[in-house]
């Protein structure tokens, strides 16, 4: 398993019951986790700063004992991250993809030794924290796309917070497949291709996402945009219902290049006991 375990501004204290226990820089929050299956290891959690409550009527609400402070933001090595506290329990971060973002960043660096141009695409790129790892990394221009008009504000925000508006990134608020589609209409090519797509999704339009079903036809379009010499293909998937084997498969199976193919699953420690959250599943192809 890849453990996202290098975090020094956000730390799980505890899960259990359905529930999982974070300090987020000093800030104490209460928040339900599909993954916790098991009892709590502290019967009572104390000085909570926020609550998420889920709604029979689906969605939910966060109780606030103490109000998140103004421009809230969180430090990963040297990447910085707004937190944003959403009806729908996010932070407006996944602390577990911190693994991916070290390897992006250690593949993009590698190849700016021979290669001075590298384009990178991020699709369903949420707020933006690969984004980010690309553009820090040294990319020269970063495409990121999301189908929601308000994620994709987070995401120029972070982008603001690690100083770099110097770099070209270009953001694009549109269902993924139909980008996809016109990028290679275009004769457009990318060096690093990512995606973390959800099990089911719409477009800004109504567009349809469903993993099992799209997933495949969306890998073998955007092979199609890989450029000559291809750094990175990654793909990163949170409650998929089959193995990381069954990910890597799928790039195998569309990508007929010499290079290296990877999967496994990701987790987040939790802190004084031997007890892993897990957090999704990737899978890589590199060179």
């Amino acid at each position: 398993m890849l453990l996202a375990d290098k975090w020094l501004d956000y730390k799980i204290l505890d899960a259990g019951n359905g529930l999982k226990l974070e300090n987020i820089a000093g800030f104490l929050v209460s928040r339900p986790d599909s993954q916790v299956i098991w009892e709590k290891s502290v019967f009572e959690w104390k000085d909570l700063d926020a609550i998420y409550h889920r709604s029979d009527r689906g969605g939910g609400y966060w109780q606030y004992n103490n109000k998140p402070r103004d421009n809230f933001i969180i430090n990963y090595e040297d990447l910085s991250f707004g937190i944003e506290f959403t009806a729908f329990k996010h932070i407006g971060l996944f602390p577990e993809q911190a693994v991916n973002w070290e390897f992006i960043i250690q593949k993009i660096k590698e190849k700016k030794k021979q290669q001075k141009d590298i384009k990178a695409l991020n699709l369903f790129a949420y707020t933006g924290g690969a984004t980010v790892a690309c553009a820090k990394a040294g990319a020269t221009e970063v495409v990121h796309v999301d189908a929601s008009k308000k994620i994709v504000a987070s995401a120029k925000r972070n982008i603001s917070i690690n100083n770099l508006d110097n770099v070209t990134v270009r953001f694009i608020i549109e269902d993924v497949m139909k980008f996809v589609l016109r990028e290679i209409r275009r004769g457009r090519k990318y060096d690093v291709i990512i995606m973390d797509p959800p099990v089911y999704g719409r477009g800004p339009n109504g567009e349809l996402w469903e993993i099992e079903t799209s997933l495949t036809r969306l890998v073998a379009e955007c092979v199609k945009l890989l450029s000559d010499n291809p750094i990175l293909f990654l793909i990163n998937c949170y409650t998929a219902n089959f193995s990381h084997f069954s990910l890597k498969n799928v790039l195998a199976t569309n990508i007929k290049r010499s290079g290296n193919f990877y999967s496994d699953e990701i987790g987040l420690p939790i802190e004084n006991s031997n007890l892993i959250l897990p957090c999704g599943i990737t899978a890589r192809f590199f060179t």
